[in-house]
């Protein structure tokens, strides 16, 4: 059986990372990343913008060229996953029915797409967006002559993908079963920005609408049936209701964890040698008042990474990354820093009619989160007031014509 000093499992964002941060920290020991796909690690976020609107080649978004991996001896075992983990043993038992030992295990499987639980989910053209599958099918199906999209869910990932294929030419429905979209993750205001621009540009947007099921021909999708019985008719459906985390074989193994696998400020999880990073990882953070959560950003994935890296190198930093998140719908850039968990209040500042302006969430009067909508400066600037929990007068910080960094000075 063949032994690796650091066995990493999942290729995305957080296994890349912690790759490249080992070698960046000198780490001279036998390193292997695990893969699903067939890929060599990419980018994920570019797959419901740039790459599915054809503005950029799959070869732009790989993480780093092909052949760098094995420049910097990094082994890629790709198109297999591990299937069991032996935490006593320090084993890992792949798909393709190899066993792997290891001296350290760091896991950043991120998450499945979520599956709709009604009838219909398996026929073809029902999309998620993870990978460049999903993404090529789609686009396969655009080529082919669909017309008509339906797309559960009004979080980011519907929106970014309603905004592509508007600009492709699709008609587009997107059902959202809350009174608003973005409702996890944003104040009203936002919210209600983002319906009045996605209606502008030609969606059709249904709020409080459940779906009953999907309906199809035998094998591809024809429609989309909603609670009230209407049917939306479809040639393709695109599911973003969220992730599922990958962590079966560690819970099976003895890690603790429920929504995520519990790690602690060096991510390591409850498992010797056993570190888990990304979207899987559930952490306290400061930033959420210590609540146990999970972020599904390729910024954490990344700051969880060098932590581990530099834990495995003997050098404890436990992680304390502030927050950011973007995302790109039509000509909008969206920048977030901080969580708006648990706001209290709301600041708007700037014009939306403009489409430029700032929401800052505040609670207890501190400043914990700004969304930013083509507002760099803010952006920048207001990460200060976030990390200091800055106390600002509402009135000061609504006042547009002064400087949020003037503002974090004070």
């Amino acid at each position: 059986m063949e032994h690796v000093d650091v066995l990493i499992v999942g290729a995305g964002h957080g296994g890349a990372a912690v790759a490249l941060a080992l070698r960046q920290q000198g780490f001279e020991g036998s390193v292997t990343m695990v893969g699903r796909e067939s890929e060599p690690p990419y980018e994920r976020p570019p797959l419901s913008k740039e790459y599915l609107a054809r503005e950029k080649e799959f070869e732009r978004i790989y993480i780093r060229p092909p052949q760098f991996w094995a420049e910097k001896d990094i082994n890629l075992a790709l198109g297999t996953s591990v299937i069991e983990i032996d935490a006593q043993a320090k084993e890992a038992t792949l798909s393709n029915g190899e066993k792997l030992g290891y001296t350290h295990l760091v896991w950043a499987a991120g998450g499945d797409a979520r599956r709709l639980s009604c009838g219909g989910a398996d026929l073809v053209g029902v999309h998620s967006v993870r990978t460049r599958a999903d993404a090529d099918r789609m686009m396969a199906e655009i080529d082919g002559g669909a017309k008509k999209a339906v797309i559960i869910g009004g979080g980011y990932i519907g929106l970014e993908a309603a905004a592509v294929l508007r600009k492709l030419g699709l008609d587009v429905v997107l059902v959202e079963m809350l009174d608003r979209v973005l409702a996890r993750v944003a104040g009203e205001e936002l919210s209600r920005f983002y319906e009045k621009e996605h209606r502008e540009h030609g969606v059709d947007l249904r709020l409080e609408t459940g779906v009953d099921c999907i309906e199809g021909d035998g094998e591809k999708v024809t429609g989309v049936r909603l609670a009230d019985g209407n049917v939306l008719p479809a040639d393709m459906v695109i599911v973003g209701i969220g992730i599922v985390p990958s962590i079966g074989p560690l819970i099976v193994a003895g890690a603790a964890g429920a929504n995520g696998v519990d790690v602690d400020e060096y991510c390591r999880t409850t498992l010797d040698d056993v570190y888990a990073i990304g979207d899987c990882a559930a952490h306290a953070n400061d930033f959420a008042d210590g609540a146990v959560i999970r972020l599904e950003s390729v910024q954490n994935a990344n700051d969880q990474a060098k932590t581990v890296a530099q834990a495995i190198c003997g050098e404890k930093n436990p992680y304390k990354a502030t927050p950011w998140f973007w995302s790109n719908q039509y000509d909008l850039k969206l920048q977030t820093v901080g969580l708006s968990i648990g706001h209290d209040d709301t600041v708007l500042r700037g014009d939306p009619a403009a489409r430029s302006f700032s929401v800052i969430y505040l609670k207890e009067g501190r400043v914990i989160a700004l969304d930013c909508v083509n507002k760099v400066k803010d952006y920048v600037q207001g990460k200060k007031l976030v990390e200091g929990r800055a106390v600002i007068d509402r009135d000061v910080l609504a006042d547009d014509s002064l400087a949020l960094k003037e503002m974090a000075t004070a």
